[in-house]
């Protein structure tokens, strides 16, 4: 049994903690109908545990980071027919949060599924997020257990301004380090035979050259 379940299994008061639960649940319930009446193509939020969470915009390394990301997935995916990648607006919906991460990629199996009028995607098999000052602790905490405990088999995180990414693969709903660096080569579990150098996500230049590279084979 869960630890954190023990003390509430072990009370008493279970019965009463279960109706005040079930309260809780229901008016949350009820507030993420009303946000997902809200929706549109304009909007940019998430629906995290409750809260409405409101994105503000983003900065300029930020953006040239995760264009560049897009860029070498998006550009590695369509040439091999492995599956999409969505960038930013896309929002998932999880068993009780709607995200919209930076990057994501489905696969071919998964996307065969999707129409052109979708707003809510299920699980992809990868996820990045890039770094900001006002997402980070949402990024490694409720998110990185969200992710995990959701079956997303490998997650990036991205620092912009440090020009670290660090890579998390899936084992037993927990996310493992495979790779943490500034330098070296990043390999994909989840997107076949995907590898580049972690420079080619920062320098423009690098950049070019790993997609021309690949365009060439």
């Amino acid at each position: 049994m869960d630890s954190i379940l023990e003390p509430l299994v072990e009370s008493p008061r279970l019965n009463n903690y279960l109706a005040e639960l079930e309260i809780i649940a229901l008016k949350e319930r009820i507030k993420r109908m009303e946000f997902y009446n809200s929706l549109n193509e304009d909007s940019n939020a998430e629906f995290i545990n409750g809260n409405i969470v409101m994105h503000s915009p983003v900065t300029r390394i930020h953006s040239i980071v995760s264009d560049s990301t897009f860029h070498l997935l998006s550009t590695f995916c369509k040439l091999n027919n492995l599956g999409e990648v969505h960038h930013e607006k896309v929002m998932i919906s999880l068993t009780r949060n709607d995200y919209e991460p930076d990057l994501c990629f489905f696969s071919k199996l998964k996307a065969k599924e999707f129409d052109d009028e979708m707003l809510l995607f299920p699980a992809p098999n990868l996820i990045v997020e890039i770094l900001s000052k006002s997402t980070e602790d949402v990024d490694w905490g409720v998110k990185f257990e969200d992710y995990a405990s959701h079956g997303i088999n490998e997650y990036w995180i991205i620092d912009p301004r440090k020009k670290i990414l660090e890579q998390y693969f899936l084992d037993k709903e927990q996310y493992h380090l495979q790779f943490k660096g500034k330098s070296g080569t990043v390999k994909s579990r989840s997107i076949k035979n995907l590898q580049f150098t972690v420079k080619a996500i920062f320098d423009e230049n690098e950049n070019l050259k790993t997609i021309q590279r690949w365009m060439k084979k």
